[in-house]
């Protein structure tokens, strides 16, 4: 069998038609129990594309990964989560492939490297990057696919991930599967240029084009995908031509197509086109395409039984996966120095950049992204001759593009490095707000625990005066409001330096917010200052009268504060 022409013995083609024939059968049995109310919430069916994740997965090796759409559940069968999984995830059961948190639209597989379904159309594509972000530091010999629509492009996501995937030269298969109707608005309405692959072939990819309802042209064509990956580094564009045969979910009632189309297309699918072909060429015969479907309708059945017998998550632990249940034990407090301890003076600025230093030189993991952090040393000089000690691998320039690179910073965790991502300021960071909220927030809950996202995002916040509403944004008290994430401000040196210490080692995104009229405060600080407390709040003067509750740059006018009223009472007594 060469890279890239499959070798059709009889076993391979049994193997690839049971793979059309397991999806299509599981998808006709989700449409039969979601009429019966089984199933419920949204269900996007893959009945008709089956031949593009047929082709292309079973081709991966078992550490490559995978990064699915709403419509993942052939993906999650041919990659080989269990149909019982599935089909209890479909139900929203506890034993199902995400515990019952994901359902339809978020099938998760830790095992098998398969990082779920995403309902943010384009969302996934970021987070692949970041995937295969990891292997390329790490030299990993592993591939990312990435699946989605060919409505995905339109998003910034898609250009922001095309354009990160080929400056880095990140082992990425972009797998378009290109289904004629974005929703339910056909290609041509919604796209002025309609070859997709050009708009990938605009950033300098190899691209390919390949009939998607023809099983055996998938697959070739993702041999020499993966054989150009593997040998390269590169990433890789194949669009699949292909047809959903049913609505856009089963919300949807198609008002936008006509049933001819449908008929037309279902004429050419891609089971009846290759059974056909099978017959036509002797290589197998009704009696054991016969044999097959039987074999899936057994296993289908089975696997209703088991998602029909398996039980409801209790009410008590439904908050589970919210945070990591296990975490490293919190940092002891710090002891006040004795008065001939080693102190230094430093600035706010250079307390930050000493912990990027700090954990850059404790954890090979870590490495710095962002806008200007590299070369120019960053908006506020915090990374400042990082790039000349690290390199440019790990104290890393993005081009503005926040959503690609934050999300980017997201599948590298994911994969397990310790990023942290810099966002020059606070505002920016709400063009990385869906990775922010609805990746690295959601992804521990919608997995059933089976991935984090232990991402360090650091924010400049608070610039002063004369900024205008676009840069004077104060958001830090509005992201503590979304589950899943854990919000810092240091406002003294000891807490700029050791914060970061102990959010890198936390198993769940942390955004740090840094007060700008920070950076030039200058304070003694001990030399050997270590990790800080991120669990709880400092009590920085005692009283008994009454209490003041702040955070960040207001700290120091608040003790201020404090410190008038301790006065004022004393006259007053």
């Amino acid at each position: 069998m060469t890279a890239d022409k499959p070798h059709l013995t009889h076993d391979h083609i049994r193997e690839l038609l049971t793979a059309m024939i397991r999806v299509r059968h599981f998808e006709d049995k989700c449409a039969e129990l979601y009429t019966q109310e089984k199933i419920r919430g949204f269900l996007h069916l893959y009945d008709g594309e089956e031949a593009v994740a047929s082709g292309v997965i079973p081709r991966l090796g078992p550490d490559d990964r995978v990064v699915a759409t709403y419509r993942e559940h052939g993906h999650a069968l041919v990659r080989g989560v269990p149909m019982e999984r599935v089909m209890a995830e479909m139900y929203g059961k506890a034993t199902g492939a995400s515990g019952g948190r994901g359902g339809s639209m978020h099938i998760f597989d830790a095992e098998r490297n398969f990082y779920g379904g995403n309902a943010i159309v384009g969302g996934g594509l970021p987070l692949a990057v970041g995937l295969a972000l990891r292997d390329r530091m790490m030299g990993a010999p592993n591939v990312t696919a990435c699946f989605f629509g060919e409505g995905a492009v339109a998003e910034g996501e898609f250009h922001e991930s095309m354009n990160l995937a080929q400056l880095w030269s990140l082992p990425v298969l972009f797998v378009c599967e290109n289904n004629g109707y974005a929703m339910g608005s056909a290609l041509a309405r919604t796209e002025a240029v309609t070859d997709i692959r050009r708009k990938a072939a605009a950033y300098g990819f190899a691209t390919e084009q390949v009939d998607g309802m023809d099983v055996v042209a998938v697959e070739a064509a993702t041999r020499r995908a993966l054989a150009a990956i593997r040998e390269t580094g590169k990433p890789y564009f194949l669009e699949c031509l292909t047809y959903r045969f049913r609505a856009h979910s089963m919300f949807d009632a198609q008002l936008y197509r006509d049933k001819d189309e449908v008929a037309a297309w279902r004429e050419k699918g891609p089971i009846v086109r290759f059974q056909s072909w099978l017959y036509e060429s002797g290589l197998m015969h009704p009696e054991e395409v016969a044999q097959i479907e039987a074999g899936v309708e057994d296993e289908i059945a089975a696997a209703v039984a088991y998602a029909e017998g398996s039980e409801w998550e209790p009410l008590e632990t439904l908050t589970r996966h919210v945070m990591a249940e296990e975490r490293p034990a919190p940092p002891a407090p710090p002891a006040p120095p004795e008065p001939s301890a080693e102190t230094v003076e430093m600035t706010y600025r250079e307390a930050v950049k000493q912990a990027i230093r700090d954990a850059m030189i404790r954890d090979e993991r870590v490495f710095l992204m962002g806008e200007d952090v590299g070369a120019y040393g960053g908006c506020y000089a915090v990374s400042k001759g990082l790039m000349d000690e690290f390199g440019e691998d790990r104290i890393r320039d993005t081009p503005l593009s926040e959503s690609g690179f934050t999300g980017a910073g997201i599948g590298a965790a994911a994969a397990g490095m310790r990023p942290i991502v810099e966002v020059m300021t606070v505002n920016f960071s709400l063009l990385a707000l869906d990775q922010i909220m609805n990746t690295a927030a959601t992804i521990r809950h919608m997995s059933g625990g089976q991935f984090g996202a232990p991402v360090v995002i650091r924010l400049a916040t608070g610039a002063g005066k004369q900024l205008a509403a676009q840069h004077s944004h104060s958001l830090e008290g509005w992201y503590a409001h979304i589950p899943g994430l854990r919000v810092l401000a240091p406002a003294t040196l000891e807490d700029a330096r050791g914060m970061l210490w102990t959010a890198i080692e936390d198993p769940d995104p942390v955004l740090i917010f840094e007060n700008v009229m920070l950076y030039n405060m200058t304070g003694q600080i001990a030399a050997n200052a270590g990790p800080v407390d991120i669990d709880k709040a400092a009590i920085r003067r005692e009283g008994k009268d009454i209490s003041l509750i702040t955070y960040g740059g207001s700290l120091w006018k608040t003790l201020e504060a404090a410190e008038a009223l301790a006065g004022e009472g004393s006259r007053r007594r």
